[in-house]
């Protein structure tokens, strides 16, 4: 980086956030990589202290480090900054997505969820005064769950007034005040093997038997209480010749109600074989409670609707099925706004990238929730 680049970035500004975005971006931080995340942590924890955050990493093994940045301010209770810095593209993925800017977009991977929240969120905090206390958290396990950060999320959450979650927004720029639940499953059948030709009969079928057990997960789905059952993946088998003695098939379930995340849990877990000489096993279970919209969480939904029409834009609300580490801390009783990052599109696509004039105004606006809300 040229000394101006340098000068410019802790001056804060467009410019500087771009240069920042790019810095993030190009230090590419698959989930479980603990090395390359570690070395990007480095460089986040060096622009959170640029800000004026006292600064604390916590080791998580196989992933690299949860990052925990406070600022000082006045009596209030905090505010939780909340994000992740790891990604889903894998190593490798910025030869085929350079970062560049290109009819008003800036392409990366992983620039949309989320390093330019990230960098977003630092650059408010560099510009805000009068300010009430502040805590970033940012994690390394999300996108798999969130592991081994979901204690420490729920522990910081409970310090704080509420969360805002810098997750990227609905297409449309909407905040997110609502999510689904998701569990993750694994059912595995086990039979026994034999030759399809010569002695067919000796083998007890795992391929059959999971798809009886496929049939019967999916109708516990409930499309009009949000509730879906998805088989994303089967294997089994190892030759089109041979009975299998093994099969398995993973599952997600996303449910808007706990009562029915609770449901779906307590059905698949009662499965019982159509063959009784097959022996079923399941794995996984609930991963992230849902995200529900509440009388608190609309006020707060309300208060950042008018910071946003300060900083010249409409922030509408809306609902999405995936899951966020703002599960965790709506469940915890906080309240909890989600979405509130740089507009874009194509998360976890070769196509990922974010607007660029959205991100003075959404500065701007984060800015004023932090100083007002």
């Amino acid at each position: 980086m040229t000394r101006q680049g340098t000068d410019a970035q802790r001056l804060g500004g467009p410019d500087a956030m771009l240069e920042r975005i790019r810095r993030y971006v190009e230090a590419e931080t698959p989930t479980g990589d603990e090395a390359r995340a570690s070395e990007l942590a480095s460089l986040i924890v060096e622009d959170l202290r640029a800000a004026g955050c006292t600064v604390e990493t916590t080791h998580a093994r196989g992933y690299g480090v949860h990052i925990l940045a406070r600022r000082a301010g006045d009596a209030r209770r905090p505010l939780l900054l909340l994000g992740h810095y790891d990604t889903v593209h894998p190593t490798g993925t910025l030869e085929r997505l350079p970062f560049r800017l290109d009819a008003g977009r800036a392409y990366g991977p992983g620039i949309f969820d989320m390093k330019a929240q990230i960098a977003l969120s630092i650059e408010a905090l560099m510009r805000a005064t009068r300010a009430r206390p502040v805590i970033i958290l940012l994690t390394c396990d999300e996108e798999v769950g969130s592991p081994t950060s979901r204690p420490l999320i729920e522990r910081i959450a409970r310090e704080c007034d509420a969360v805002l979650v810098l997750e990227p927004p609905l297409p449309d720029g909407s905040a997110k005040t609502a999510r689904k639940g998701v569990g993750k499953y694994r059912l595995e059948a086990y039979g026994r093997a034999a030759h399809a030709g010569i002695e067919p009969e000796a083998g007890i079928d795992a391929i059959a038997e999971l798809a009886h057990q496929i049939e019967a997960m999916a109708a516990l789905a409930h499309a009009a209480l949000g509730t879906t059952v998805t088989i994303g993946r089967i294997a089994g088998g190892t030759a089109s010749n041979v009975v299998a003695d093994h099969a398995e098939a993973e599952i997600d379930v996303r449910f808007a109600a706990v009562a029915e995340g609770e449901r779906v849990d307590a059905a698949l877990r009662a499965l019982r074989p159509r063959d009784p000489r097959v022996r079923l096993a399941l794995d996984g279970g609930m991963n992230r409670p849902p995200l529900v919209r509440t009388a608190e969480s609309e006020r707060l939904y309300r208060a950042a609707r008018a910071q946003a029409a300060e900083a010249g834009f409409e922030l509408g609300e809306g609902a999405t099925g995936g899951g966020s580490d703002g599960c965790f801390t709506a469940a915890a009783g906080v309240p909890t706004l989600d979405g509130l990052g740089v507009p874009g599109a194509g998360a976890h696509t070769l196509e990922e990238h974010i607007r660029v004039d959205a991100l003075e105004p959404r500065t701007d606006f984060l800015r004023r929730l932090i100083e007002n809300l």
